[in-house]
């Protein structure tokens, strides 16, 4: 028997997904996993018929943050225990999920797991390469947090301040960055993303503006370096997309990945970088179904 602490599961969706269902099956005794509604018009929370251990929280809509950053803090408020995990449910939990991260927190305190992005749509599958260098390599080399399966204590953070914060912000996880310091375990999850060119646009609008608000610096590094390798690729297009197709193979097997889309990292960069600097200056995008006008760090609007 388990001397580890009960954990709090929070699990922001709009539906029942398999994601549910796996993570319930993983409880232990005393563990619970609380699902919260993103919007009042979601049907999670009319189920009859929900596995022991799991509830079902209503956050409703948000007012001066974004869906998920309401979803989280109501999901926080709402939670029994100290020790929380957060999670998403667009990757698969494997049966030892919720084991893993609870042997990390003993060994190591808040650890977060990495994403790696696959895409579901020509474009989001295009900048494969990119965001596996540009994001999950960061996060995974750097101790950074990743939203989607991360797990600490109420008392690693001023939890009052950050739950404050947190309803008049877009990013959980860009805000935690601020509060919470982890270690990256050597796990990655993968996540698909996109289904749409459309949604491929979004995508990196809203990961360049938590960049910007959370991070200047970083974007301001991002920005620099992406106009010099795309300088040198037009300059050099031979050996640049030979060193780039070897670099993004290498971070591939740094992440513990196999993908294909690795040979596309040089005509990806011909796109990536624009989408960069149009993020920058992109008055809105749309994020889970809602549309958001992101003014300052702590001045949100959903816009109607």
């Amino acid at each position: 028997m388990s001397d580890d602490p009960p954990v709090s599961i929070l699990l922001p969706t709009t539906k029942w997904t398999t994601a549910c269902t796996d993570l319930a099956t993983q409880l232990g005794d005393d563990d619970e996993l609380v699902i919260i509604d993103d919007n009042e018009d979601d049907l999670v929370t009319e189920r009859e018929d929900s596995p022991e251990g799991v509830r079902l929280i209503a956050a409703g809509e948000p007012d001066g943050c974004s869906g998920k950053a309401n979803a989280i803090a109501a999901g926080m408020e709402a939670a029994r225990y100290d020790r929380l995990v957060w999670t998403d449910d667009d990757f698969h939990h494997p049966w030892d999920w919720l084991g893993e991260m609870k042997s990390d927190y003993a060994e190591y305190g808040p650890v977060s797991e990495v994403p790696y992005f696959v895409g579901r749509d020509p474009l989001s599958v295009l900048l494969e390469p990119l965001y596996a260098s540009a994001g999950s390599l960061g996060l995974y080399l750097g101790n950074q947090i990743w939203g989607g399966a991360v797990v600490f204590e109420r008392d690693d953070i001023d939890e009052a301040a950050f739950l404050d914060e947190l309803r008049q912000t877009v990013s959980d996880d860009g805000l935690l960055m601020e509060y919470l310091e982890v270690t990256t375990v050597e796990r990655t999850r993968i996540v698909p993303i996109g289904g749409t060119i459309r949604e491929a646009i979004e995508r990196p609008v809203r990961w360049t503006q938590i960049l910007r608000w959370h991070f200047p610096g970083t974007v301001a590094g991002t920005c620099f370096v992406s106009l010099l390798v795309l300088a040198v690729a037009i300059l050099v297009p031979l050996y640049m997309a030979v060193f780039l197709t070897a670099a993004h193979f290498t971070v591939n097997e740094i992440l513990g990945v196999r993908r294909w889309t690795a040979i596309l990292a040089y005509p990806a960069l011909f796109v990536f970088v624009p989408l960069v600097f149009y993020a920058l200056v992109r008055r809105t995008f749309v994020w889970g179904g809602r549309r958001y006008r992101w003014c300052g760090k702590f001045d949100v609007r959903v816009v109607e």
